[in-house]
């Protein structure tokens, strides 16, 4: 069965990091573009940020550029989410999805497998 588990949110203070993680199992990841996603409360899910298959090129919501990074540990078959400068505006439940192939989209319809998703809250 293919599916991600995602985990490593929690509650931050404006300016704080978190480090998000998504296991993959049933697949391998080099074969598939690898994207996280969020949805707030009330609002529609929205990419954040993906890394494809061929090269580990990646991709950003102008919204996190500068303060997100993404990053792949195949061996691991595990793909992280480095968060820094978090802004309560970064509140929402992330979730980590994938694409075969290479794509350098954020748009949620184009992803499969869904994880179950992680929390992050940014409050003081």
């Amino acid at each position: 069965q293919l599916q991600f588990v995602e985990s490593g949110g929690g509650l931050v203070q404006p300016g704080g990091s978190l480090r998000l993680s998504c296991a993959a199992s049933g697949f391998t990841l080099p074969y598939y573009t690898v994207g996280w996603f969020r949805q707030a409360p009330g609002k529609e899910r929205e990419g954040v940020s993906c890394i494809n298959s061929s090269d580990g090129s990646t991709n950003y919501a102008e919204s996190v550029k500068g303060r997100f990074t993404i990053s792949r540990d195949n061996a691991k078959n595990t793909v992280y989410l480095e968060m820094n400068g978090l802004k309560p505006e970064d509140t929402a439940v992330y979730y980590c999805a994938a694409r075969a192939g290479v794509t350098f989209s954020l748009w949620p319809g184009l992803y499969h497998f869904w994880g179950q998703g992680t929390q992050v809250t940014v409050s003081s």
